[in-house]
């Protein structure tokens, strides 16, 4: 046997979370174009027109969209991994800046937990001992419930495991 290596942890149950973003980056590119010249037509005819004050307005308009459309496509970049394996549930979350904070949870006693919320989607909730971090937050009603039935069996298997001994069979 040798020593100094660990024995990798077999995974149970994992689960990557990234936010949806309808446009990627060339859809941005041409989203971004078409505002400007828009704009440009715009500006042109309130120009024609002697109401040129407002072209400063518009182009601040124009730089604030870019702005936030640009800020909604870097927090694409966000993601969150559930990770349960025999040292026990891993939450890794990345924001938009590439920044990972990572807590590991034990699941003996670890429960998956859904709270209805009126008027909005539910909120995902582990619960351990004193511990309550909300997961899936960027997920959808249907893609929540999902999650929270498919974590609640993955960590019922954890708890429950079925041996197999084939001397018995």
């Amino acid at each position: 046997m040798q020593t100094g290596i660990l024995p990798s942890p077999t995974t149970e149950f994992e689960a990557v979370i990234i936010p949806h973003r309808s446009l990627s980056r060339v859809g941005l590119q041409w989203l971004v174009g078409f505002i400007c010249l828009l704009s440009t037509m715009i500006s042109l005819g309130l120009w024609f027109i002697g109401a040129w004050p407002v072209i400063g307005f518009n182009g601040a308009e124009i730089a604030l969209a870019v702005v936030l459309l640009r800020r909604n496509a870097r927090a694409a970049r966000a993601s969150e991994l559930l990770l349960l394996s025999d040292e026990g549930l891993r939450v890794v979350r990345t924001d938009m800046g590439g920044r990972r904070a990572e807590r590991t949870l034990q699941p003996a006693w670890l429960r998956a937990d859904l709270e209805e919320r009126p008027g909005r989607a539910p909120a995902l909730w582990l619960s351990d001992r004193g511990i309550r971090m909300e997961v899936g937050a960027e997920l959808g009603e249907a893609e929540k419930r999902d999650l929270a039935a498919a974590l609640a069996s993955a960590l019922h298997r954890h708890r429950n495991p079925q041996f197999d001994n084939p001397q018995l069979r």
